[in-house]
């Protein structure tokens, strides 16, 4: 698989908070990598049926995640879901024919641009200025950064099948 998108692992002897932005803007940067050089309707593709998990789904996916997690529950924002509702709580994963990589792509960046300048708010010990919708607990950063760099490789992982079965590529 070729790219364009530029991956970097950070420092080996970084400090904790450039590590963690760091090894998150990584697992960013694959899943971006795994979607690169793929025609809308391969990133729509599902991967195997029954599932309908697709990279463009996943991407719709993450920036919800980035939303909820940066917006909601670190600086309380109340924002809205993008792609979900109450009727369709996996509604970023329904993708229909007049979704586009374009609007996808553009929502998860724009979701990720608004994390950062978020997070650039708190200390890794600060507790988050929300709860958590289901628990009703706060979170720290260094939490949050941690899980998110979780629920990223997850998804890379998931990704790396999703790509290899659409058009064959593989890579790291």
């Amino acid at each position: 698989m070729t790219t364009d998108t530029e991956r970097h692992e950070p420092a080996t002897t970084a400090d904790e908070r450039t590590m963690l932005e760091g090894w998150l803007d990584y697992h960013r940067q694959t899943l971006a990598w795994k979607c690169e050089g793929l025609t809308d309707a391969q990133l729509r593709t599902a991967s195997v049926e029954p599932s309908e998990l697709s990279l463009m789904g996943l991407v719709r996916h993450m920036a919800e995640v980035e939303r909820g997690w940066f917006r909601k529950v670190l600086a309380a924002e109340d924002a809205g879901p993008i792609y979900y509702t109450d009727e369709d709580p996996d509604g970023e994963f329904h993708l229909s024919e007049s979704d586009t990589w374009e609007e996808a792509y553009a929502t998860w960046q724009s979701e990720i641009e608004v994390a950062r300048r978020n997070a650039a708010r708190f200390g890794l010990d600060d507790l988050s200025e929300g709860k958590h919708r289901r628990t009703g607990e706060q979170f720290n950063l260094r939490w949050i950064y941690t899980h998110m760099i979780e629920e990223y490789a997850r998804h890379n992982g998931h990704a790396d099948l999703i790509r290899e079965r659409v058009d064959g590529a593989t890579g790291d």
